[in-house]
């Protein structure tokens, strides 16, 4: 099946996205954080990328996805972008359209069912 990589500070959410990929005979590769996240994915290339919002610091997931959507060999790598901040409120904080390249949204905690119907959508 494909490589998805996992960009997550959260080693718990890491463990369980791995479980619920790897049942699906997803091969699945991590990184801690965004900087690390570049590197795996210029190495790897992965077929996916799944990236927490908020990690070493507040926007560290949405600067990650702005370098990939700048970077000519990243840019076309789908990305399923992972929060626990939800609800109206926090959603008119998030940044725009304009600061966020097109990605796909996932709220933690994960629903296993929606992760991999998002997984089968972004991977066509």
């Amino acid at each position: 099946m494909a490589k998805i990589l996992v960009v997550d500070d959260d080693r718990d959410f890491i463990k369980i996205t791995r479980t619920i990929l790897q049942s699906q005979n997803h091969t699945v590769i991590t990184a801690s954080n965004g900087e690390q996240g570049l590197q795996v994915m210029r190495q790897e290339k992965p077929d996916l990328v799944i990236l927490d919002v908020m990690m070493s610091y507040i926007l560290d997931g949405l600067d990650t996805r702005r370098q990939m959507a700048a970077d000519q060999d990243l840019k076309d790598i789908p990305v399923i972008m992972a929060t626990s901040l939800t609800g109206e409120r926090v959603q008119g904080n998030m940044p725009s359209d304009e600061y966020v390249p097109p990605s796909e949204w996932l709220h933690k905690p994960i629903d296993p069912d929606k992760l991999l119907a998002q997984v089968k959508k972004c991977l066509g």
